[in-house]
């Protein structure tokens, strides 16, 4: 396969190169292509420059915009434009922008710096001026963001789908997914509580259902169900052809420290109980995984003893992770995503919203996140989750079958992008007498799925494992865009 020849106007390189660099590597991973810086006067594929005259000689020009990347956190989103890719998103001072292509015979003309939108997507921009809760959970509420459900829409997947329409003549790249699919699925648990609390239990039951729990309230005061749903969980998931990862906390904490603002799990996965499942698991070919506490992020060291424990207890890596209630550090989210990499995890499924359904990021693709202090790649893979069960089960303004459709039409535009969907479903919510509507919101996704035919599913290590190859591939069959490449992958 020949490599998409790229060329760069030199004033892009000073302060912003490696996000430059790092932003077009993140580009041809999801679009499967190999790539060649080449002089500006050169004949390209692609051209990033500030004037379509310091290119001659490209099919498709991008003109950058300096002050952009001078200042990337003053850009406000005020409207949304799917249907206009690559115009999918507009800031408040775009008004004398032109929004169209300029097409010419042998090629075209972008006026807009989609290259910076993507950047402004993917490193959370907007973030900086939302305000947060005590957990560190966004509020959209008034936002643009919210009125057009932006996140479920993915504008950064939209805006590489033109890029990879653009390329067309280059003949066909390299396919995303194993076995000629189109997209991909990965069911993940936050295992947070598997063993109920007999006397607490039921009165959360009630307040959940009113009237409805007595009944479920009282089988669990007398012990005649609970949460371990394992077995049953693995059942289910294999009616579909379906491995999950389950997510465990090694932190064990107390009914007392919840009280107080940590809100770790009550169980200890050292017990025997725990290492009979891991051994049950894994010989199935479901994936354990680590859900860091609610303050690992803290301590690089606690975190590293946290996944230390957790893998002596499973007797194998674990090569994943998702934050408890997704708790980062809320003032600087690059620097736990850093910490990853320092304790030798593989990937990440933390970056996403409590509230809200959707990419956080903008994206359905797997992404190497950028560290905007250093300059720098993260090496540990981000898989960003679309849907968590609470974001549908928790609204009261919706039906159980509009919830379903909500689930399909995400599964749907994954597949339009040719992205990743990851499902969070928690452990405890099987049993539908205890939460009625839960699984069966998961259960329309898989039946969705499993029609379409087009989605490999597979567990989030196996995805990760394939992503992080294709880069391999890619990067060796490639020239330039280093900048900013972790010294890991540096040839």
């Amino acid at each position: 396969m020949d490599p998409v020849r790229l060329t760069i106007a030199p004033e892009l390189a000073g302060t912003s190169g490696s996000a430059i660099h790092w932003l077009w590597r993140q580009v041809f991973l999801a679009l499967g292509r190999p790539w060649q810086e080449v002089p500006l006067t050169a004949p390209c594929d692609l051209a990033y420059v500030i004037a379509p005259e310091q290119a001659p000689a490209a099919h498709t020009v991008i003109l950058a915009t300096p002050e952009r990347w001078a200042a990337p956190g003053s850009a406000r989103l005020v409207e949304v434009a799917i249907a206009d890719a690559p115009f999918v998103i507009r800031y408040a001072d775009d008004a004398n922008l032109p929004m169209s292509v300029e097409r010419r015979e042998d090629g075209c003309v972008v006026p807009r710096d989609v290259l910076f939108d993507l950047y402004w997507l993917l490193t959370g921009q907007a973030e900086r001026h939302w305000p947060q809760d005590g957990h560190g959970f966004y509020d959209l509420t008034g936002t643009t963001w919210a009125a057009t459900r932006l996140l479920e829409l993915a504008p950064a997947a939209e805006i590489v789908g033109w890029l990879q329409d653009q390329l067309e003549h280059l003949g066909p790249a390299s396919p995303r997914w194993p076995g000629g699919k189109r997209a991909a699925l990965a069911i993940t648990h936050d295992v947070d509580y598997p063993e109920v609390v007999r006397w607490l239990e039921p009165a959360r039951i009630v307040a959940r259902q009113r009237g409805n729990g007595l009944g479920p309230a009282w089988r669990v005061l007398t012990g005649q169900t609970d949460h371990w749903r394992f077995p049953q969980w693995m059942e289910f998931e294999a009616s579909f052809g379906a491995r999950s990862a389950f997510y465990f906390v090694a932190r064990q904490g107390s009914l007392v420290e919840y009280a107080r603002g940590t809100p770790d799990p009550f169980y200890d996965v050292t017990a025997p109980r725990f290492q009979d499942l891991f051994r049950t698991l894994r010989a199935g070919g479901w994936e354990v995984g680590m859900h860091a506490s609610y303050r690992a992020y803290e301590s690089e060291e606690r975190f590293a003893a946290e996944k230390a424990k957790l893998e002596a207890a499973a007797g194998a890596p674990v090569l994943g992770n998702r934050h408890h209630y997704w708790h980062m550090n809320p003032a600087d989210v690059e620097e736990t995503l850093q910490m990853h990499g320092a304790i030798g995890l593989l990937y990440d499924t933390s970056l996403t919203h409590d509230r809200y359904l959707g990419w956080r990021r903008g994206t359905s693709n797997p992404f190497f996140p950028y560290a905007q202090r250093s300059g720098r790649e993260i090496g540990v893979l981000q898989l960003p989750v679309a849907w968590m069960d609470a974001q549908l089960m928790q609204r009261t303004d919706l039906t159980q079958p509009q919830r379903e459709a909500l689930a399909c039409e995400l599964i749907d535009r994954t597949a339009t992008h040719g992205g990743l969907f990851v499902a969070n479903v928690h452990d405890y919510v099987f049993d539908d007498e205890l939460y009625p509507g839960w699984l069966a919101t998961l259960r329309a996704g898989l039946e969705h799925v499993v029609a379409r035919g087009d989605f490999w599913i597979a567990t989030p290590a196996a995805i990760a494992q394939h992503w992080i190859e294709r880069y391999r591939i890619l990067r060796e069959a490639s020239a330039g865009l280093t900048l900013g490449l972790p010294d890991a992958l540096r040839r």
